[in-house]
């Protein structure tokens, strides 16, 4: 099982950008999906997170700018960010909780991160 993160890069504060999120391999059903950041120094927080129903949670941070939606045909996550500001750089980390066969239980898997940057 892999998770390929991707739309991460450079935007001037203020802007906006998409981030995807796709799972391949052996999946079976993919329970929760999320996105968490990690800035220089400082530890991986989580950013927002959404149920195979369509539920989701924000950071505080995050809410009424980030808008974390999900694809369960294409087994996508993402995450469209507006109004950016400079305290919004981080690599960006995607996550899934996955199970490969009906008899195994979800486990939790991590995308391998995608850079944003705002500046000006």
């Amino acid at each position: 099982v892999q998770l390929q993160a991707s739309g991460g890069g450079l935007v001037q504060p203020g802007g906006s950008l998409r981030l995807s999120c796709a799972a391949s391999g052996s999946i079976f059903s993919i329970n929760a999906m999320g996105w968490y950041r990690q800035a220089p120094g400082k530890q991986r927080e989580l950013v927002a997170t959404i149920t195979s129903g369509g539920s989701t949670t924000y950071a505080d941070s995050a809410k009424g700018r980030f808008t974390i939606s999900r694809e369960n045909a294409k087994r996508t996550v993402y995450l469209q960010m507006s109004n950016l500001n400079p305290e919004d750089t981080a690599v960006y980390f995607c996550n899934a909780e996955i199970r490969e066969a009906s008899w195994r239980p979800h486990m939790n898997y991590w995308g391998s991160g995608t850079q944003v940057t705002v500046s000006s």
